[in-house]
């Protein structure tokens, strides 16, 4: 096999792992809706991502040992901005609907580009800004009743900002032979923040079997999986395009709260889904050419 084969292969995995690991966030939308009713959202955080943090290191206790010093604090670092784009988020939604969070989170699909041609200096072409808006306009008819901005929305672009550095800084830092090590120490640094600001209120842990069990499965599969899987795929991936697969999230969300939520199917859902949908087969699909200066790694 051609070494141009092997790269599209391996492009290719990593854009079904992404795909996989933004199908299981959706799938959680609705457990933490009904889990949040009874487990206050920072504590259930903390608990999440300890759990997560625990099972991989019981998988792979020496990796983040085996990481080099400078790698080390590049996983600090992308731990710390995904740590507080939770906690932001979280507290933004107990200042804005649902829906409106969803979309100002989605912003980062905006942001990551942006943020990718200040810091990686990468070239970003008319068609992929092109899919960026295909993507946010599908978020806006997917999730939007009515947009106003205040201080719920205020925090959660916020949180979105640090998501898309988040992002780029994933696409220029990661390494394949780095993914576990990295995303244990992610995993580590976003528990112990969580814990943080969960602390001075006191952890209100679950209290019911099927709670737990929900708080398990985010822990292994939404949280554990899904940031080696991301850690793993944006190694192979330029941020951009990962931020459009990524923004798959919502879709995914809404085919859950219909599979398992009993929601009704509406206009909205398949209109919107299909706009976010064709922006992420854009990126995929379109036949790409290489543009000087185009940069997915950071040497620094």
């Amino acid at each position: 096999m051609s070494a141009v084969a092997r790269e599209r292969r391996t492009a290719l995995l990593a854009t079904l792992t992404l795909l996989a690991m933004t199908a299981c966030w959706g799938s959680t939308f609705y457990l933490i809706h009904d889990l949040l009713d009874r487990v206050p959202a920072v504590d259930f955080l903390a608990v999440r991502f300890a759990i997560a943090s625990l099972a991989m290191l019981l998988v792979a206790p020496r990796a983040i040992g085996r990481l080099d010093p400078q790698v080390r604090k590049h996983a600090l670092v992308l731990g710390c901005l995904y740590g507080l784009a939770q906690i932001l988020q979280t507290v933004g939604l107990a200042h804005t609907a649902a829906s409106v969070s969803g979309f100002v989170t989605g912003m980062y699909v905006v942001l990551t580009p942006l943020f990718a041609a200040a810091i990686l200096r990468t070239r970003i072409g008319g068609l992929t800004w092109a899919a960026v808006g295909l993507a946010i306009g599908g978020l806006a008819v997917l999730t939007l009743q009515g947009l106003s901005i205040g201080y719920g929305e205020g925090l959660t672009l916020i949180a979105a900002a640090l998501y898309a550095l988040h992002i780029v800084g994933l696409g220029a830092w990661s390494a394949p032979a780095d993914a576990i090590g990295m995303s244990i120490l992610q995993c580590l640094v976003i528990s112990a923040i969580c814990f943080v600001a969960a602390v001075p209120e006191g952890i209100t842990l679950p209290d019911r079997t099927s709670d737990w069990l929900s708080v398990v499965y985010m822990a292994l599969f939404a949280g554990a999986a899904a940031l080696l899987g991301q850690t793993w795929a944006q190694a192979h991936l330029a941020p951009t395009r990962s931020a459009i697969i990524m923004s798959m999230e919502p879709v995914f969300a809404a085919f859950f709260a219909v599979l398992l939520g009993g929601e009704s199917v509406t206009a909205r859902m398949l209109f919107g889904g299909a706009m976010v949908l064709a922006a992420m087969l854009t990126v995929e699909l379109v036949p790409r050419r290489r543009i000087e200066g185009e940069v997915t790694h950071l040497a620094v």
